[in-house]
């Protein structure tokens, strides 16, 4: 059976693939996680593109997933608070508004000598409801800001103040799980989604 490879050391992303119900396993990627563009949408292709060709140099065959999440107010990229003061100017500017969650996605095969390669990303409209300054302290008093993009986690305790979204809840968190999967029938053995009667 081909080798699914999910190149993230994210925990999050790793249960997203257990809900695809296929065997997978994780190779972290070493590669820079730089931007060089300002396009949310298309900085999250080319991130998952490298974190993907990475992992992919190190293995003979199978299907290498790569991923990349942000968050865009407006489109500007809001990445990960150095500190509570970051994270509170993300949060400010967050609340009461709607805002752009991409995640990019590479799909990367390799098999009999030959390479296969798919990039794609899904958006994600999230409406943050008004916050008091008092919700605001109480939340950066938790560890949950500081290490996720936008200084907040969708499937945390940060939920009770997200009013709706448009798309993928789990694009959010961190891969488009339904998109994923009908990209994986694509480009896959059939052999991983369907038994043989």
């Amino acid at each position: 059976m081909e080798k699914i490879i999910l190149a993230s050391q994210s925990p999050r992303r790793r249960e997203l693939m257990e809900m695809l119900g296929l065997p997978f396993e994780v190779m972290v990627s070493e590669a820079e996680e730089k931007i060089t563009g300002t396009d949310p949408a298309a900085v999250t292709e080319e991130l998952s593109a490298r974190k993907a060709a990475a992992v992919a140099a190190e293995i003979q065959e199978g299907i290498v997933i790569g991923a990349d999440t942000v968050v865009a107010l407006q489109g500007r990229i809001l990445g990960k608070p150095a500190d509570r003061a970051g994270a509170e100017a993300m949060i400010r500017s967050l609340q009461g508004q709607s805002h752009m969650v991409y995640t990019g996605v590479t799909l990367i095969r390799k098999r009999d000598g030959h390479t296969e390669a798919r990039t794609f990303s899904e958006g994600t409209r999230v409406h943050v409801a008004a916050m008091s300054d008092s919700e605001i302290q109480a939340y950066l008093d938790t560890d949950e800001p500081y290490d996720k993009a936008g200084a907040y986690g969708i499937q945390g305790i940060f939920g009770k103040h997200i009013a709706g979204i448009e798309g993928d809840f789990y694009n959010v968190v961190g891969l488009p799980v339904h998109r994923l999967y009908q990209e994986l029938k694509k480009l896959g053995d059939k052999q991983l989604f369907f038994a043989k009667k």
